[in-house]
């Protein structure tokens, strides 16, 4: 009986939880209402899969915004008006359930928004690879345009890559430090880690054609920051598998280490003959998360490389995890602190071609 009790107290308060976070959601909505705003889609890039059952998978988000506004554009010297700083991102209200018309090479799919104003739809297109635009049609406002990559059905090379510690130093565990990197500081003063775009552009080079996805606990909100971040910084182009924060049905909040275990399965049965460089940093969970992951899918894995995290970057990101190293058979590790190293690392293992002009990495 007391373990029912209690059973039913938790279930109350993630039920309560839910409906506060509707209601300020819809409170938020109404003052954006009386204020003029319409409804307007926020396009990402997305990913599919070229061949005669091809497929595409699209990502957007339906919010409120003055009228006028250019939601899509990544790049327009009017993004400084916008706001650089973190927690401008999370102040346009979204837009639960609303129907968006999606237009790609000619066809009309309908599909709405989730509860939090999130489109993740998988739709069957016929596209040869490589990138395509896809509009977004959203009541009598003009079309916004999005893109897509598409994979050759012969691809045989992917890049998964993390982002917080290993696109971006973030050093994202620590709560507090989460809080400012996401909502204080500007996205202009953020920094790349070391080598990552150059080491990560070699192996895209060396592989034509391969994906490269950006898997992340952050929330869909920072998306066009972090784009803006890795395009100043020339990392390859890829679509961003992000996440939105706040209760669910099981938890207060969602689990980012269960939505990165979901979208490599998902990843590795949307693409069961590509074989997945996994990119990650030993901030404790990823070489877990890889190596889990190596286990259940070792066909689908050339390699796990883990960026070694300096001593006050593995103390922030609560102490290094390297015992989970070599538990994996038939899947090499690489564990070095920058991109340099890493590539090094990953030309002797005959994965990647070595640089022309390449140096001693120890030089």
């Amino acid at each position: 009986m007391k373990d029912g009790h209690h059973q039913h107290r938790r279930r109350a308060r993630k039920e309560f939880a839910l409906a506060l976070e509707d209601r300020w959601q819809d409170f938020r909505l109404k003052i954006s209402q009386r204020r003029g705003d319409n409804v307007a889609v926020v396009p990402y890039r997305g990913y599919g899969r070229s061949g005669e059952n091809g497929w595409v998978r699209v990502f957007a988000r339906v919010v409120m915004a003055k009228p006028g506004s250019r939601l899509e554009d990544l790049h327009l010297p009017a993004v400084v008006e916008e706001g650089v700083r973190g927690w401008r991102h999370f102040i346009s209200p979204t837009v639960p359930e609303y129907p968006v018309k999606i237009r790609i090479n000619g066809a009309i799919y309908d599909v709405y928004s989730d509860r939090g104003g999130v489109i993740d739809e998988r739709l069957a297109v016929n596209l040869e690879s490589g990138w395509h635009h896809v509009e977004f049609l959203v009541d009598d406002a003009e079309p916004v345009t999005g893109h897509v990559f598409m994979v050759n059905e012969n691809q045989k090379h992917g890049i998964i890559c993390d982002v917080d510690d290993t696109v971006v130093v973030t050093m994202l565990p620590r709560p507090l430090l989460a809080a400012w990197n996401s909502f204080v500081i500007d996205e202009h003063a953020r920094v790349p880690t070391p080598g990552m775009a150059v080491f990560l552009d070699r192996f895209s080079n060396a592989h034509p054609g391969a994906p490269t996805l950006y898997l992340s606990t952050g929330a869909w909100n920072t998306n066009r920051a972090l784009s803006r971040f890795m395009a100043r910084n020339l990392f390859p182009d890829g679509p961003l598998l992000l996440t939105d924060w706040g209760p669910v049905e099981g938890r207060w909040f969602r689990s980012g280490v269960q939505h990165k275990v979901d979208n490599l399965r998902r990843l590795a049965h949307e693409f069961p003959d590509i074989s997945w460089l996994l990119v990650g940093d030993d901030g404790q969970k990823d070489p877990n998360t890889y190596a889990e992951f190596a286990r259940r899918y070792p066909d689908n894995v050339s390699a796990i490389v883990i960026r070694q995290l300096t001593p006050s970057e593995a103390a922030l990101a609560g102490g290094r995890n390297a015992a989970i190293m070599n538990t994996t058979p038939g899947v090499p590790w690489v564990y070095e602190p920058d991109g340099g190293r890493i590539a090094a690392r990953l030309v002797a293992l005959g994965l990647m071609p070595e640089a022309p002009d390449a140096l001693d990495p120890d030089n």
